[in-house]
């Protein structure tokens, strides 16, 4: 049954911090990305259709935009769901399937729950907030900013075409440092599999 996606994250909040793992074995911070204006945090997994559904998109985001990094989160159980394994995500890169930015396990589900995701895919686009310093984090390392949490385009299925492309239109604000004159509309896709289901 399909999920829709309810982040308790409003508009102007700061990004969660992680500290997880990539597909390429180096280790990812919000430090990692301090050159991007943009960070598009996804958190989806490998084996959910509708999450697989937004991977051309999504490879797409990340070839086209210089300046925003994407980075897909998988924090599934991999347990009871095996093909949502870190070696499996290793092989989606290896194998081309998968070509974002950055591709983090979040073994902990730790960071899944700051973030309050609640389906695969469930997009969060923030904008680097510390241009003039007055905005940074309070120890100087680069801040995030919630510019726009919804659905990434209009196909709510699998199977569905696009015809509106709304993380686009959202990326294109931000970049332009206008504010994101989207309706929030929740994305939605598989439940994400907790450890504790």
């Amino acid at each position: 049954m399909a999920k829709e996606s309810d982040t308790e994250l409003a508009a102007g909040d700061t990004a969660p911090a992680f500290e997880l793992e990539g597909t390429d074995g180096e280790t990812y911070t919000l430090e990692s990305f301090a050159d991007n204006e943009a960070l598009l945090v996804v958190f989806t997994c490998n084996h959910c259709p509708y999450a697989q559904a937004k991977f051309d998109l999504l490879n797409d985001l990340a070839a086209e935009y210089d300046e925003v990094a994407v980075v897909g989160i998988n924090p599934n159980d991999e347990v009871e769901y095996p093909d949502d394994s870190f070696e499996r995500m290793r092989e989606l890169v290896d194998d081309g399937t998968v070509r974002y930015d950055a591709y983090l396990r979040d073994e902990s589900q730790d960071v899944a729950a700051a973030y309050g995701a609640a389906c695969t895919p469930d997009p969060f686009l923030f904008r680097r907030t510390d241009g003039d310093g007055s905005d940074s984090s309070s120890d100087g390392t680069t801040a995030f900013s919630l510019a726009y949490q919804g659905r990434l385009d209009d196909a709510l299925n699998p199977d569905d075409e696009p015809t509106r492309f709304h993380i686009r239109e959202a990326i294109d604000s931000v970049l332009a440092g206008e504010e994101v004159e989207l309706e929030w509309q929740p994305s939605r896709g598989c439940s994400i599999k907790w450890k504790d289901e």
